[in-house]
């Protein structure tokens, strides 16, 4: 028999903790030769958010880790789908600095997320294999590929997906790129379901990765504010270089995943990006219809959510999904049938698209 992998449940964890651009206005920002920025703070963040959109963010609480908000979207999306845990095949978690516990300066990856996740579902199932995947802010995207290439192959007929970060824990306060950054996570349940002529489901899906000069776009650095301690590292980005890598490769890598499964553009009713920055993904879009000859892009094809939540890394996209696809976002809404498109793109360079069948 054959089958198609659908998303039948999903949930997300937004954290309380509100971080808006006003809350920098005190801050001292530095470049990254260490000189001090001669520009007041208020107005670094007010070109910031011309730049990308964001006007405020999320933490985490002090007492919360990337595993609980894991756990949290887990739980919300297994109530969604219904499914029973212990008929969970795989736990797929994606992040990309494990635990990092407030106010210290060491990853906690031992044991995994995705071990830690079932651990907090009591889920007894020996058979249920928990594993994490480091993939940049693609990582969830990855995870819900490989998710669908071991239900295709027969390998397991039910994942959980999740996608959990506190970037929070990892950035430079006193470089202005950690305005971008924040904490989330997000979750889906997908099953194997008998094809039985539905064409619902994971329809194709594109890899890219760039890993020459590209590799260390995004990187582990010393802090700008001078006589930093060299041995604490941050979470650093040349910024303008993502941004150029991304709009030349991102566009052609979500044609690339709708030819596979010989989708038009036309057909595609909700465009899902990695929230990053909100010219970029503007960007995307519409260097994506050029491909196809469109010079104009449908009304609220893209959902966005990187004004208020900012930029979550791997929790971005199922964060937006479950929001849209649980009617909580003005203007979006999910019809059965509908083509959805996913795409991301983050260190590493990696870059990965899903077309998907509501």
């Amino acid at each position: 028999m054959q089958y198609n992998t659908v998303i039948t449940g999903t949930g997300s964890f937004i954290p309380s903790l509100v971080k808006t651009n006003r809350d920098f206005a005190a801050h001292d920002f530095y470049d990254e030769q260490q000189n001090h920025i001669n520009q007041p703070p208020a107005l670094v963040a007010q070109k910031f958010q011309q730049i990308t959109g964001i006007e405020e963010r999320r933490y985490a609480s002090c007492e919360l880790n990337s595993s609980d908000l894991a756990l949290n979207a887990a739980r919300e999306a297994i109530r969604d789908s219904g499914v029973d845990p212990e008929t969970i095949d795989q736990i797929i978690v994606a992040h990309n600095f494990g635990n990092v516990v407030k106010h210290t300066i060491q990853t906690d990856l031992v044991p995994s997320i995705a071990s830690r996740v079932k651990h907090g579902l009591d889920i007894r199932n020996s058979a249920c294999v928990p594993y994490d995947i480091l993939f940049g802010c693609p990582g969830w995207l990855q995870g819900l590929i490989q998710a669908d290439a071991f239900i295709k192959a027969g390998v397991a007929k039910k994942c959980l997906v999740i996608g959990t970060e506190t970037l929070s824990r990892v950035i430079d306060a006193y470089d202005r790129d950690s305005m971008i950054f924040s904490d989330g996570a997000g979750a889906c349940v997908v099953e194997a379901l008998p094809k039985n002529g539905s064409n619902q489901g994971v329809l194709a899906s594109s890899v890219l990765n760039h890993s020459n000069e590209e590799a260390y776009f995004l990187y582990m650095g010393k802090s700008n504010f001078p006589g930093s301690d060299t041995r604490v590292r941050y979470l650093k980005m040349q910024g303008r270089k993502v941004f150029e890598y991304a709009m030349k490769h991102v566009p052609s890598a979500m044609k690339a995943c709708l030819d596979k499964c010989g989708i038009d553009i036309s057909e595609v009713k909700k465009i899902f990006l990695h929230q990053a920055n909100e010219k970029m993904d503007e960007g995307f879009t519409r260097e994506l219809f050029k491909l196809y000859g469109h010079k104009t892009i449908p009304p609220h094809i893209m959902p966005m959510s990187i004004h208020k939540l900012g930029n979550s890394s791997v929790a971005t996209i199922p964060t937006l999904f479950d929001l849209v696809r649980k009617g909580e976002l003005p203007d979006q809404e999910l019809h059965a049938g509908d083509v959805i498109l996913f795409a991301s793109v983050g260190a590493g360079m990696n870059i990965n698209a899903v077309c998907y069948r509501i």
